[in-house]
């Protein structure tokens, strides 16, 4: 038994933990900065989250894939329920109240590793053939894709069921899918554009692109940029950073911490936060090429880099003014407990297929 948890335990990647730990230590020292009552939450969702990690780590996943399409059906039906019992907050109806806790779930957040681990165990069961996924498999693959992306779009929360579109899709386009039908969908989308816009997108989302390509953008953005900017290069000590201190800038610890960051590390510190994210998301993707016979892992950990670059990519062009302004916090930085959560379930996941990835072998040489 102790050869086995060693075994165990070697493979699983502390370089991933390296990675993610700066990013950590620094939200929590910029939101110490701003809020120190914030900070103290922020301190509880992380025992919460590091609580939930092991517990996710020491799942018997591999011995127990045939659950996952239950756990995917299970999401559905709850973003079903989203329609008929969910609660409205700020003009969308996101939350399901759990009387017995007194508290909300956001089945949209929910689903996000149970999406991907859904592809993955999907493309497990039919890998893909030499010349990639032809047209009948990849319209298998859209089903379980597109699913989720209308209840969520629904809601409404196009930001978020776009993520999840875009990861689907990537997880497609790096495990193989032939060129011609990457080539037919990005011909369809662009004659499909002017319909989509006009029939498809609700009044507040056309505002925000209206928003958006006008020459001024809003309250928001002019003092992110004002922010960012007054940052220079290598950034102001922290009562000094004016913006955030006396309260222009807005949301300064949740979906618009990044322009703060700059603001207290100027443009050097700007390119270092962006390099590390890099470094996770290449790490990553770079399973691919060292488990290459193992798709659930390969499926999974390129699922997992896509929604971190998605995510960090929209909110870092959202806060400087490249993209509109929608509700998607920055990856593992932004204050709140049910993103950041959600994150470490999904590192969590990631972390247990690799490390009993030889479970069967282990279990072979036992009984041996």
């Amino acid at each position: 038994m102790r050869l086995f948890d060693k075994r165990i335990i070697s493979h699983f990647d502390y370089l991933l933990i390296i990675f993610v730990l700066p990013l950590i230590f620094l939200s929590y020292h910029l939101i110490g900065e701003t809020n120190e009552q914030l900070a103290n939450k922020q301190l509880f969702y992380y025992s919460i989250s590091l609580f939930a990690f092991f517990i996710v780590f020491v799942l018997p996943i591999r011995k127990k894939l045939r659950m996952i399409p239950t756990l995917y059906w299970i999401g559905i039906a709850l973003l079903v329920a989203v329609e008929f019992v969910g609660i409205s907050k700020l003009g969308a109806q996101r939350w399901i109240h759990i009387p017995i806790l007194g508290t909300t779930i956001q089945p949209s957040e929910l689903i996000k590793p149970i999406f991907i681990l859904m592809l993955g165990y999907l493309i497990q069961q039919r890998p893909p053939p030499k010349n990639g996924y032809k047209v009948l498999d990849f319209l298998y693959f859209s089903f379980y894709i597109l699913l989720p992306f209308l209840l969520i779009a629904k809601e409404p929360d196009l930001g978020t069921a776009l993520v999840l579109l875009f990861v689907g899709y990537g997880i497609l386009f790096i495990i193989g899918v032939n060129w011609k039908i990457w080539a037919t969908i990005i011909i369809t989308l662009g004659i499909a554009s002017p319909f989509i816009y006009t029939y498809l997108i609700k009044d507040y989302q056309k505002k925000r692109i209206t928003d958006f390509i006008s020459e001024k953008p809003s309250y928001h953005v002019q003092q992110s940029i004002i922010a960012i900017g007054s940052g220079g290069l290598t950034g102001k000590l922290s009562e000094e950073a004016t913006q955030t201190q006396l309260k222009f800038l807005p949301i300064a610890t949740s979906d618009f911490i990044f322009a703060y960051f700059v603001e207290r590390y100027g443009f050097l510190g700007a390119i270092g936060l962006i390099f590390l994210y890099l470094l996770i998301i290449m790490h990553l993707l770079t399973m691919n090429y060292y488990f290459k016979d193992d798709y659930i892992v390969r499926a999974f950990a390129s699922g997992l880099g896509l929604l971190i670059f998605f995510n960090m990519s929209i909110n870092i062009l959202m806060v400087i003014g490249f993209a509109p302004v929608v509700g998607i916090p920055l990856p593992l930085f932004s204050y709140g407990g049910s993103s950041f959560i959600n994150f470490i379930v999904t590192f969590a996941i990631l972390e247990n297929l690799l490390a009993f990835r030889y479970m069967n072998l282990y279990n072979y040489e036992r009984k041996l």
